[in-house]
């Protein structure tokens, strides 16, 4: 049986869900899966919080993190790499929920975090795209280049729709899905399959995301 309170949380949480769908808010697998895992990186975030590590510090440690996966791919070790990959992406949430946890909220570190999370990104094809040169697999490499355009560009559309105060969070291939993809493929080995996916659907996302802001804006700057 739940206590009063939980019966009260579970009422509230309801009521902001209606809220959110009233306002139409878009509600994306990443928020989905903040929810989910949010008990799981708090605990985490005020133990950081007691050593007096600021969020900014975790984010550049994420980044270094990615660094050594990238090294990890270069060498061939895509297994490997695909088991550390998630891992590692959790910890790149774990800057936002201390900042939030700590209070040390601020616009540069909002900046920080997702100037680095392209930087992470990029780092990580990055290493691919060493271990295929060696290999000589040029379509691969193409494939790798023109991922890593359309990831920026999916992210580029979102900042500059909020730039112009639009939400802007539709499409098929948020950071959330290309970090599955890419983990299940290395994983299973299948990474020429996933760049070919990755490729397509990221470049598609960015003219969602286009489409998107032209919608929300009727075309008004023709």
């Amino acid at each position: 049986m739940r206590s009063k309170e939980e019966w009260l949380e579970f009422i509230r949480s309801r009521i902001r869900g209606l809220d959110e769908a009233k306002s139409g808010q878009t509600l994306t697998l990443t928020d989905l899966l903040r929810k989910r895992f949010g008990g799981i990186l708090e605990p985490i975030a005020r133990l950081v919080g007691r050593t007096g590590v600021s969020p900014n510090v975790v984010t550049l440690t994420g980044v270094v993190l990615n660094l050594g996966i990238a090294w990890i791919l270069s060498q061939g070790y895509m297994r490997i790499g695909g088991l550390l990959l998630p891992l590692v992406s959790l910890f790149d949430a774990l800057d936002g929920t201390l900042a939030r946890l700590t209070g040390k909220r601020s616009r540069f570190g909002a900046f920080l975090d997702s100037t680095m999370d392209r930087f992470s990104e990029a780092i990580v094809y990055l290493g691919l795209l060493v271990f295929y040169t060696r290999s000589g697999a040029g379509r691969e490499i193409l494939l790798i280049n023109i991922t890593i355009v359309g990831s920026l560009m999916v992210s580029y559309a979102r900042a500059r729709a909020e730039g112009l105060g639009l939400d802007c969070k539709v499409g098929l291939l948020t950071r959330l899905e290309r970090v599955i993809v890419l983990t299940v493929a290395l994983i299973l080995d299948q990474v020429p399959t996933a760049l070919w996916v990755l490729a397509i659907l990221t470049n598609f996302t960015a003219f969602q995301r286009m489409y998107h802001v032209w919608k929300a804006t009727h075309g008004d700057d023709e």
